[in-house]
């Protein structure tokens, strides 16, 4: 059964999980097609949350330069580097080269506000200042969106409820390569977590 909460613009956050070159444009190693489809939703959102200042966080998953337990799960870093600080790789739908752990430039943070955490593993909250960063905002709820549904935006879900964080996932912003597990998990949440709105239906409750 799905549960549900109040939130407001004044104490809500927007989190976009991963939504790096190394995840989305054409040639890329850790490719998640369906993560382009949800770009206008994302953008949605992000006009959104800007227009009404509220705060903004962007996450970078970093795999760093040398061999670390979670490379067992991902051979692609070490075969392609991918999502490795400093290391640029060239995208055929941008036609150039990119930092390859950069946020997209459909999305690129671009204010002095915007925040940017980098992590080295999959949840947003682990290991990361994302907490403290909602704190001093005073934000008692997020809205998480991104890639990949069921690994960092699911474990990003679960930490944040941990924290006692009100989790908002938004579903049409959200993507995977396996529809049966992103149905799976944005039930899970629904259920267990936190609530799954549409960016559409969340923009409507805010405003």
């Amino acid at each position: 059964m799905s549960r549900t909460f109040e939130f407001t613009k004044e104490k809500t956050a927007l989190l976009i999980v991963d939504l790096q070159n190394d995840f989305c444009r054409q040639g890329a190693p850790l490719l998640v097609e369906e993560a382009l489809e949800t770009i206008p939703a994302n953008k949605k959102l992000l006009t959104f949350a800007r227009e009404n200042n509220m705060p903004v966080i962007f996450t970078k998953f970093i795999t760093g330069k040398k061999a670390s337990w979670l490379w067992n799960w991902s051979p692609e870093i070490e075969s392609s580097h991918c999502c490795m600080r400093g290391y640029e790789r060239y995208y055929p739908d941008i036609d150039k080269k990119e930092q390859c752990a950069d946020i997209i430039e459909e999305l690129k943070p671009i204010l002095p506000d915007d925040y940017v955490i980098e992590k080295y593993h999959y949840s947003s909250f682990r290991n990361t200042a994302l907490i403290d960063i909602l704190r001093s905002e005073g934000a008692d709820a997020v809205i998480v969106t991104g890639t990949v549904t069921q690994i960092c935006v699911e474990d990003t879900a679960h930490d944040g409820f941990a924290e006692g964080v009100k989790v908002i996932v938004a579903s049409d912003c959200v993507s995977t390569w396996d529809p049966s597990q992103q149905k799976a998990v944005l039930e899970n949440v629904a259920n267990k977590y936190g609530i799954v709105m549409t960016s559409d239906e969340i923009i409507r409750k805010l405003k």
